[in-house]
């Protein structure tokens, strides 16, 4: 099973993704957990790259491609050999952050970034996906006076960050079995409690399915 965390820069994803990691683990279910961009070698070059506040330059088609690179990584070296052998994989962010902010908050042609993702990913598609959304102002205040490390996403303007956040809500809507919306903006253990009731509820069905 193939699970995805989404959500505007500073929704909590990184921090709930380990806890569940966490859970899971101590629950006896083989996981894997791992993060876009990145999660490979080569994913972890890219993703210093693209992230970089310096590269100014960059400009949103170099930008989604560099992305997909990175996705294609991930996909063929570790999330489809982890589900192979029937793992849960936790996936910080997947390609529906390219739909959200490539797609809705860049501009750039959706039917475009769904078959240059498609072709990236060989078509998988994760069987639950998360939106841990709260408001734009809360989410980049959060970034900036948490202590992190910005990157050139974080830096866009509130305006840019409005339209991914909406991107989010039509991709949700448009796939109402896939996604669920977590409220971001409770406290981390209410929000992780009911991460975990989802994807147990889930998990049982799965195997009740299986049988």
């Amino acid at each position: 099973m193939l699970i995805t965390l989404e959500g505007p820069e500073g929704s909590g994803k990184s921090s709930q993704i380990r806890l569940l990691y966490d859970y899971l683990q101590a629950q006896g279910v083989a996981v894997r957990l791992t993060r876009e961009p990145g999660g490979t070698p080569i994913g972890d070059e890219i993703r210093a790259c693209v992230h970089n506040v310096q590269n100014t330059a960059m400009c949103p088609e170099a930008e989604l491609l560099l992305y997909s690179a990175s996705r294609a990584q991930l996909v063929r070296e570790v999330i489809r050999p982890s589900l192979a052998v029937g793992m849960v994989v936790l996936c910080d962010r997947f390609y529906d952050s390219t739909l959200a902010y490539q797609g809705y908050g860049r501009g750039l042609n959706l039917t475009a970034l769904r078959q240059i993702t498609d072709f990236a990913t060989g078509g998988l598609t994760p069987d639950l996906t998360f939106l841990l959304d709260l408001d734009v102002e809360i989410g980049l205040a959060r970034r900036t006076g948490g202590g992190v490390e910005m990157n050139r996403l974080d830096l866009e303007t509130v305006a840019f960050h409005r339209r991914v956040r909406q991107g989010y809500h039509q991709l949700a809507a448009a796939e109402p079995d896939r996604w669920r919306i977590i409220d971001a903006n409770r406290p981390p253990e209410i929000i992780q409690t009911d991460l975990r009731f989802i994807i147990a509820n889930r998990l049982s069905t799965n195997k009740t399915i299986q049988e």
